[in-house]
């Protein structure tokens, strides 16, 4: 059955009355009454029926019988937000499992995935591979964590991240310490999604168009235009569950071109007078490059803004909750997430070693092999990162239309007509490509932007758990979650330093307005 959002769910248990003892099997059927010493059939007598209103009573009983075994069936009653109902987020609730796993594959796997060769030039093979395993197994654990605290509390759901970290945190504190990061998670990543697909767009048509093309080419900013007029087009999809097929499509061509691009690379003569060892600067500039380096394999693991989100998408009942079918979904994503992203990390290094350029493997493969490989071969996995970048624009703005949404329908207490909703993310589409414009060195501060959203990943799970599910104090529960919250912290401090130095000692090159 399809649930409707709620602000408040009020957990009611569905017991069997003292006065009417029934025997329950395993599976929380209605035993048979078993027959009396006279072998006839027991018949229940209780104020609700009596002997002389049995005529009556039967149906009347039929019917409370009926209503006892739906309560049991949904395990609480819920108070309807008519709100709710309105908002893309929790507008549609009939995903499922392959619903969850489109989802997760689609907002795991991204532009991001290709710029970790970068990270393994910095930090070698043995720190390399150590710190991304320890960055995939904490960000796996976290996303568990945030899926069981989506009903932690019996009959209420947190849909938004927001929501949960004000339940841990409070109204206001909560507000503070996620709105920033969750924000720039949406429509940051929404924007160099723009920076991104268009920049790919154009390399594209470099590449088919090939030396002979006697047409006149775009502009960069007239790319990031096509793109962002294509965003808009898909946003048109009214909620989180309409845009299911985009994940799908998105979630194969991310596993494709992670695929093509490492296979290609590998697949080559590798480039003379290549090293594996970490470039070699002073003390101080290895130690800021190296907190940079794991400010990028921090960034390539975002997406848990978007969990809660996710699973609110799903139908959730007391003996189905939504827990069970999102874990599963997760499950299965984050396997595929790691056949991309340890392979294109592993892989574009041995390729490339220290000549990796900073923009990343699928630039390493067009710089170095743009000769040797054919055009229509060498051209695909670029189509297939515009084709991903578009898909990924649709669930990573999915939070601000909701927000757009959810401001409109509070003040004006109705839901969005179609042509409000459609402003609104015409709107957000041209001022993610204004920024995009504007600020075209976003995608170089993947060290930085990583070091400040970090804990919405790999902290403040953590902390939520401890403060919602209260375990035993200075149980290993209680410590282990404390230690890793703080450390989630620690690092969020120390890679955004090492990203802002990382900044300063490439001379400030931001320029305005001036896209590449």
């Amino acid at each position: 059955m399809e649930e409707r959002g709620e602000t408040e769910l009020i957990s009611i248990p569905a017991t069997p009355r003292v006065s009417t003892p029934e025997i329950l099997t395993p599976s929380g059927q209605r035993s048979p009454r078993t027959a009396s010493k006279e072998g006839k059939s027991w018949t229940p007598t209780s104020f609700i029926s009596p002997r002389f209103l049995s005529p009556i009573g039967t149906p009347m009983k039929r019917v409370l019988i009926n209503m006892k075994g739906y309560l049991e069936e949904v395990g609480h009653l819920t108070k309807l937000n008519p709100q709710d109902a309105w908002l893309p987020i929790t507008e549609s609730r009939n995903g499922n499992a392959h619903y969850a796993a489109f989802h997760n594959l689609n907002a795991g796997v991204g532009f991001q995935a290709l710029v970790l060769p970068v990270v393994f030039a910095y930090l070698g093979w043995s720190w390399g591979i150590l710190s991304l395993t320890i960055a995939y197994c904490w960000q796996l654990y976290t996303l568990w964590i945030l899926v069981q605290l989506h009903e932690a509390v019996p009959g209420k759901r947190y849909n938004r991240y927001v929501e949960l970290a004000q339940a841990a945190f409070g109204e206001r504190l909560g507000v503070w310490l996620a709105l920033f990061p969750t924000v720039y998670l949406s429509a940051g990543t929404a924007t160099a999604l723009i920076l991104i697909g268009g920049e790919t767009m154009k390399m594209f048509f470099q590449i088919v168009c090939g030396p002979t093309c006697t047409s006149n080419p775009l502009t960069t900013v007239e790319w990031y235009l096509v793109f962002t007029s294509l965003s808009i087009v898909l946003s048109q999809l009214p909620n989180l569950n309409s845009i299911a097929g985009l994940s799908l499509i998105g979630a194969v061509t991310a596993i494709t071109y992670s695929t093509m691009v490492w296979v290609l690379s590998v697949s080559q003569q590798r480039p003379p007078s290549i090293s594996y060892e970490p470039l070699s600067l002073s003390s101080s500039s290895s130690l800021f490059l190296a907190l940079n380096a794991l400010g990028i394999i921090a960034f390539s693991f975002r997406g848990h803004n978007l969990a809660l989100e996710i699973q609110a998408t799903m139908p959730s009942t007391f003996k189905h909750p939504a827990r069970v079918p999102m874990w599963k979904g997760a499950k299965v994503a984050y396997f595929f997430i790691a056949m991309c992203l340890f392979p294109i990390a592993i892989g574009g290094f041995w390729a490339y070693g220290n000549q990796m350029p900073p923009g990343g493997i699928l630039t390493a493969l067009y710089a170095f092999h743009s000769h040797d490989i054919s055009r229509g071969i060498l051209a695909l996995p670029f189509l297939l990162v515009v084709f991903n970048c578009l898909s990924s624009f649709q669930i990573y703005s999915m939070p601000a239309f909701d927000s757009f949404e959810a401001g409109y329908t509070s003040r004006t207490n109705r839901p969005c007509s179609i042509w409000v909703r459609s402003g609104f993310r015409v709107f957000y589409g041209f001022v993610s490509f204004f920024i995009g414009v504007a600020l075209p060195f976003l995608s170089s501060l993947a060290g930085l932007l990583g070091g400040l959203t970090l804990p919405v990943t790999f902290a403040y799970p953590c902390f939520m758990w401890v403060l919602i599910k209260q375990p035993t104090k200075y149980s290993f529960n209680w410590y282990f979650n404390w230690i890793l919250g703080w450390l989630g912290v620690a690092f969020s401090m120390a890679f955004s330093i090492g990203g802002i130095w990382s900044i300063v000692n490439d001379g400030l090159k931001l320029k305005f307005f001036k896209p590449n």
